[in-house]
């Protein structure tokens, strides 16, 4: 908008040197800017919501969304901290409560199955309800819930789904599989018992449970191909060949079925960017055999970004006048957390949020519902009283009062970052810690652990003031489904046209008792 133009530019301007920052003009003129543009907020954007777009950060809490924050000013030569992510600018923000059904600390299953289903489920599981039991196939049967990906499909919209994880992985898997195992990616991997009760692996049900899905694009090649087939990009490496029992060539029986569908198969990012999008209907990329490359470690020659995945899936799906629903999953932040590797993790969120950038250029405001949001967090964090423009990936100013160590900036409650040398803490001093590969950490594991604190849900666009205080999870692919009146309470969008205000649903006996109470 033109005021949020008018924010950035006196942002920019006035930071021009840092000692603007002494004169509390500074402060106070960036303050009556922020004001008037949220008194411009107060009329709301009700128009129906033509395009949905969901970014998912995978593991990317409160402290992982303030450090990529500075890790990406400070990319660009500034301290960091005054930058602004592409999801600071949105203008509403709300707290989801992430915990399972019977979890207090979340997985990407059962979260999933809330902000892509609507329903609440169990850790592990990936659209079912809490009634389906992890690893039990015969609980699968009559407790399958529906995406908002689906809801879009039979409301006429073209769908897509990008992740930088496996197709197959947890996040993606919801939005199309019913599965109690999300780790059932292939047959190989499901108990027998399982196969021969009728359960599907979760990549046969990417193709099979929503036909002609229009987007598909990620990693996971080898759950794909039959056993032992070699992999097209690493044909040496066996544990990237094939992994199917069952001996199907699920992307072949694809190519197969889109042969006059202006369908396209592509596996490097030569193939994916030398595509006219015109000509393009429907597109599956797959990119690697396991998940995509870290972006700090990506190949930019053989390689998509997710910037690029993105910008690509944008243009075939906005050719449908219906309009499209696409998921974004930033996969790897979450990886990297868990690794203890918290480098890779930030660059990950700031490369999700160039594609979230790019996504707000092809897209308006007036018509596209946009929400940023995480499945869960990770114990990570910050701290140790750093000075201003201090390394993301730095020391605390201060050696530790207690054993007078120096200690990172940057800290995992647990996991692989936990070392002892002689007895006592690691000196890390001693090392480049600026490449250090973990972060330290308080408790030893091998994997660092989910966090269980709510997470942020930014959201631009129609309606998206639906979007405010602390919320259940599962509530938010109710708001998109009313924003865009598909799925469940269509009844306010009767008699309205593409783009026209939506008008508050309100049932006649709750109208009545309204005006009762108004009356009296």
């Amino acid at each position: 908008t033109h005021t949020n133009r008018n924010l950035v530019a006196v942002w920019t301007g006035l930071l021009s040197s840092t000692e603007q920052e002494k004169d509390p003009k500074f402060w106070n003129t960036w303050a009556q800017q922020t004001l008037k543009n949220a008194l411009s907020l107060q009329t709301l954007n009700q128009n129906k919501a033509k395009n949905l777009i969901f970014f998912l950060g995978d593991g990317m809490g409160v402290p992982t969304v303030t450090a990529a924050r500075i890790l990406k000013g400070q990319l660009s030569g500034q301290s960091g901290e005054e930058t602004q992510l592409e999801m600071d600018k949105f203008p509403f923000v709300s707290l989801a409560k992430t915990y399972n059904t019977n979890a207090q600390v979340a997985d990407s299953a059962g979260t999933a199955t809330a902000f892509l289903c609507g329903v609440k489920a169990n850790e592990g599981t990936v659209g079912v309800s809490a009634a389906a039991v992890r690893s039990q196939c015969n609980t699968t049967k009559g407790n399958e819930v529906t995406s908002i990906l689906k809801w879009a499909k039979d409301a006429g919209k073209s769908v897509g789904l990008v992740t930088t994880t496996r197709v197959n992985h947890a996040t993606p898997s919801a939005s199309y599989a019913h599965s109690v195992d999300r780790d059932w990616l292939s047959d190989s991997a499901m108990p027998a018992e399982a196969v021969q009760d009728g359960c599907k692996d979760i990549a046969r049900q990417l193709f099979e449970n929503i036909p002609d899905i229009n987007v598909i694009m990620g990693g996971g090649r080898k759950y794909m191909f039959p056993k032992n087939q070699v992999d097209v990009e690493y044909p040496d490496t066996a544990k990237y060949s094939g992994t199917r029992k069952d001996g199907r060539n699920l992307v072949g029986e694809w190519i197969e079925k889109m042969e006059n569908k202006n369908g396209h198969y592509v596996w490097n990012k030569k193939q994916l960017l030398s595509l006219n999008p015109n000509n393009v209907d429907y597109l599956l990329g797959l990119f690697e055999p396991e998940d995509m490359t870290y972006d700090l470690e990506r190949n930019p020659e053989t390689d998509p970004s997710l910037t690029e995945m993105v910008e690509v899936a944008i243009k075939i799906l906005k050719k449908n006048p219906n309009g499209f629903y696409l998921l974004v999953e930033g996969g790897r932040i979450d990886h990297g957390h868990h690794e203890g590797k918290a480098k890779q993790a930030l660059y990950e969120a700031v490369e999700m949020d160039r594609a979230i950038s790019r996504a707000g250029l092809m897209t308006s405001i007036h018509d596209t519902l946009t929400i940023v949001t995480a499945d869960h967090s990770h114990v990570f964090n910050f701290g140790g009283y750093t000075h201003r423009g201090n390394t993301i990936f730095g020391l605390a100013p201060a050696v530790s009062d207690v054993d007078q160590k120096p200690f990172t900036a940057i800290l995992y409650g647990n996991g692989p970052g936990y070392k002892l040398v002689n007895g006592g803490r690691e000196n890390v001093s001693a090392i480049d810690y600026r490449e250090y590969i973990y972060a330290q950490a308080a408790v030893p594991l091998s994997m660092e652990t989910h966090g269980g604190e709510d997470v942020a849900v930014f959201a631009k666009g129609p309606m998206a003031h639906l979007l405010h205080g602390v919320h259940e999870q599962n509530y938010i692919p109710h708001v998109m489904a009313y924003a865009s009146c598909i799925g469940q309470n269509r009844q306010h969008c009767a008699g309205h046209n593409q783009g026209s205000r939506l008008r508050p649903a309100l049932p006649s006996i709750a109208a009545l008792f309204t005006l009762i109470r108004l009356l009296f």
